[in-house]
Formats: structure tokens, sequence, C-alpha cells
């Protein structure tokens, strides 16, 4: 087995928004990160060549950039299903131009892939409002085709039925899925290893977080616990991703970011977590084998 699969990782933030800050990841020894988007005002060709500067004397990685978008709320299920990414109409245009400024600040990087969250796609298939954001999906595909980009779409808001057939509505070479398991939970949509399972041939990428069920499941939010803690099963979820072939980024994110000291020590315990869990699921794979 390839002793350069897994590379451990974290989500991190280009200024002062989502994820760890960079200098903290430093501290952390970690070899790969996915940076959250910097805010408009502070994404400058001065701030990427800062960025890039940054990454290289830490030896670390970028592999995806997630776009975020201004009046975005998840502050609860309903919140998000109004207010996050593409599919609410009214923000649309002005969030398709958006996520093209970020594409391309991500190309400053040499960033190679771009991520989000969709927004809740529409579960009738045959709608004006499905056909419009599969449309709107093309389009984004084919601006980062042509600078070489991907497109990954994080797990979390629909089900793993409504996002297969988004994907091979879409039909675009370049759409991928980015698999978060505890956002399955989070939003009860369903299990996250069946359905990692089943997406198993567009996930290229991954985020380590863990999450428990809400009593009333699609009602309201579950709760995001430590990794380790919460119903996904993290050795499990990594077994399955062996047994699908993923080899990429292991990818820890733990979002309580007023809470700094809290994080980083959630965080720093998940990464000993995945180095122990990792470890197992290799070597049992090479006595196996």
């Amino acid at each position: 087995m390839s002793d350069d699969m897994w590379p451990l990782g974290v989500f991190a933030s280009c200024d002062e928004g989502l994820g760890l800050s960079l200098d903290l990841v430093r501290d952390l020894g970690v070899a790969t990160v996915h940076l959250h988007a910097p805010r408009p005002e502070s994404r400058s060709e001065d701030l990427a060549i800062r960025l890039e500067e940054k990454l290289a004397n830490s030896d670390i990685t970028a592999t995806c950039m997630f776009a975020g978008f201004e009046g975005e709320s998840y502050a609860d299920i309903s919140a998000t299903r109004s207010t996050v990414g593409l599919v609410p109409e009214e923000h649309r245009k002005e969030r398709i131009d958006e996520f093209k400024l970020i594409s391309n600040f991500a190309l400053m990087l040499g960033i190679d892939v771009v991520g989000m969250h969709l927004g809740f796609i529409p579960i009738e298939s045959q709608s004006e409002m499905y056909d419009g954001l599969v449309g709107v999906m093309k389009h984004l595909c084919e601006f980062c085709h042509g600078k070489s980009q991907s497109i990954y779409l994080e797990t979390g808001q629909e089900t793993v039925a409504t996002l297969l057939a988004f994907l091979r509505d879409v039909d675009a070479e370049n759409l991928f899925v980015n698999f978060d398991p505890a956002n399955m939970i989070l939003y009860g949509v369903g299990e996250p290893l069946p359905a990692l399972q089943q997406l198993g041939p567009y996930v290229r990428s991954v985020h380590c977080k863990d999450a428990k069920w809400s009593d009333l499941p699609g009602e309201t939010w579950g709760t995001e616990v430590p990794l380790g803690e919460g119903d996904v099963g993290v050795r499990a979820f990594l077994q399955l991703l062996h047994d699908i072939g993923y080899s990429g980024p292991l990818t820890i994110e733990r979002e309580i970011p007023h809470e700094c000291d809290r994080q980083v020590r959630e965080v720093r315990d998940g990464i000993e977590l995945l180095k122990e869990l990792t470890s197992q699921v290799k070597g049992e794979a090479e006595v196996s084998s």
C-alpha cells in the first residue's frame, strides 16, 4: 500500500473566516488543507502571493478552495434551505459571478479544485427550478474546465439519490463530490456509509467530521461533536474509503471558530485518532494481501 495514501489535512481559512488559521495549521504538522475562500475585500493578488509563500514555507499543499457567499446562514435547517448556495434564485446571478471570482483566486494559488455547498437541490427533477440549477452547474463546470479546474459538491443538504441524479443530469467530466459523513447526520438525510458506497465513483475528497443524530432528523439539526465521539463510525468510514479505492487526503473539519483553543485541541486529537485508525486499516490490508 502506498506510503502517500491518505495524507492528513485540516479545513483552514485564508483570513478570519471558517476553519483554523494557517498559522495554527502549521503547528499541527499536517500535509494538506482545504481553504475557505477569503472575503471579497481581502481577495487580491498580494494575498495570493502571501498565502502561497506561507503554504510553501510550511510544506503544506492546498488541495481545494471552498466557496462561500454573502448572506448564507446555517442557523438552522430552515435558514440553510432558504439562504445557502446557488439554489436561492434571488441571489443566484451574483453568486455565479462570485463563484467565478473565487475560482480565479484559487487559480492564483495553483488550486485546481473549487468546493461548495450547492444548497437544497429540488427533489422534483421535472421542474423549472431543477432544470435551471442543472443549467447553472453545467455553465460553471464549463467555466472551470477551461482552466483545468474541477468542482466538488459537498454532501449534506440532499439525499444520496437526489445528489446522484443531479450529478448524472449535469453530466460534466469535472464535477465530483466532497464527502462529509457528518453532514448526512446533521441534516438528517441518510446514513453516511451506505451513501458513501453509492457515491464512491464520484468521491474525490472527504471531510473527517463527526455528529450525533437529532431527535427529529431533517427537521432540527443534529449535533457536531469531536471526531470519534459521534454516530459516523470513523473506523468503518475509513475501511469503506479503502474498499472503494479512495486514497486522497483526510481533511479534518471542526467548526467551532469562536472557541479557538478548544477547536485546536479537538483537531489535534482528531489527527491522533486518524493516525491510529489509518494505521490499523492499512496494516490489515497489507496482511490480507
